[in-house]
């Protein structure tokens, strides 16, 4: 153990894996998370992950193209293997990038094929028994989602005990995601044996995020217990997956009604905004709102983790990444003059 390690509890080879400064990775968030902020995070010495799934092979090339002509450091692009994948993985691999994130789901073949491509393998779990099956598959590095997180949430245990039960259960680096947003938290999951942490919230108040200025406001107004976990609430486009947003209207008049199921809640199919390209957004969709969105936005989904009361303030990327790393390096210093960390 390096005297780096032994006070701050780094785990130096997890950022030697991706050749890193920060052990900072920023989620996927579909929609919010562009070129711009992946190779923002990059370049502070974080790490950066970009969704491109759903998107046909030639916006994958595109959008890999994209962050290459901003960053000359390693990033990620994150797949959804609940929806079609194999040929966007097949691109991945031909544009030699650094690694791939799989989420949704388990496959040892998309692990095999990525890792037999040279690409590090990111599996996002929800339980120690996942955690186990992706790195008997060859995953090298497992994401621990609690069910604090944003978006879309895969299981269904709080990241501050889910983090130790996996840390225990596989010898590849796990990396904490879910309410983590400060340097308090950092510091708290590297005490739980995470090397690293994922980030979704917080940079959703970045200056980066691709977002409506309404979805920012709102979270930056947002207290800590205006998220809710759904199991299918905004089900259009994406169903069968359970996710945490911000209550606003659609959630209020949804509940009012008595939490109706598909097909028979109130204002089903009424269009209520379009989408840049004109396409129209539905009540209870599935659609991150961009800045050119129009309509209410405000009933849209608008995706944000419990660490949401931490996101006060725009700042740029890079800044949220050197804030939220220096002060976990106090935190873990400071905890070592005390005498802990033993």
């Amino acid at each position: 153990m390096t005297p780096l390690q032994k006070v701050t509890g780094l785990n130096t080879d997890f950022c030697k894996l991706l050749d890193i400064q920060k052990p900072i990775l920023s989620a996927p968030m579909g929609g919010a998370a562009g070129p711009e902020l992946v190779a923002a995070v990059c370049n502070a010495g974080g790490f950066g992950v970009i969704p491109l799934w759903g998107k046909p092979v030639d916006q994958v090339r595109a959008g890999i193209s994209d962050i290459r002509a901003l960053t000359p450091r390693n990033f990620a692009v994150n797949l959804n293997l609940s929806f079609p994948y194999t040929d966007q993985l097949a691109a991945c691999i031909e544009e030699d990038i650094c690694a791939v994130s799989l989420f949704w789901g388990m496959d040892p073949w998309a692990i095999e094929t990525a890792k037999s491509g040279g690409l590090i393998v990111m599996a996002s779990v929800g339980s120690a028994r996942e955690a186990k099956e992706a790195a008997s598959a060859g995953a090298d590095v497992i994401i621990a989602q609690g069910w604090e997180a944003g978006g879309h949430v895969w299981g269904s245990v709080a990241t501050m005990a889910l983090v130790p039960a996996v840390v225990d259960a596989v010898d590849v680096p796990v990396v904490a995601a879910g309410g983590i947003a400060d340097g308090r938290g950092m510091a708290a999951a590297l005490m739980l044996g995470a090397s690293g942490v994922w980030i979704g919230t917080r940079f959703l108040a970045s200056a980066e995020a691709t977002i409506h200025d309404t979805y920012q406001r709102k979270v930056l107004a947002a207290s800590e217990s205006e998220t809710e976990w759904y199991a299918d609430l905004y089900d259009v486009a994406w169903p069968d997956a359970p996710h945490r947003a911000l209550a606003n209207s659609t959630s209020r008049q949804w509940r009012d009604s008595g939490a109706a199921p598909m097909g028979r809640r109130p204002d089903q199919g009424a269009v209520i905004g379009r989408r840049p390209t004109g396409e129209d957004v539905v009540r209870y969709q599935s659609y991150t709102p961009l800045p050119d969105t129009t309509g209410e936005v405000e009933a849209m989904s608008l995706w944000a983790g419990q660490g949401v009361f931490l996101a006060r303030k725009v700042m740029p990327a890079a800044r949220i990444v050197d804030e939220i790393y220096d002060g976990a390096m106090a935190r873990l210093r400071k905890g070592q003059a005390l005498g802990g960390g033993r």
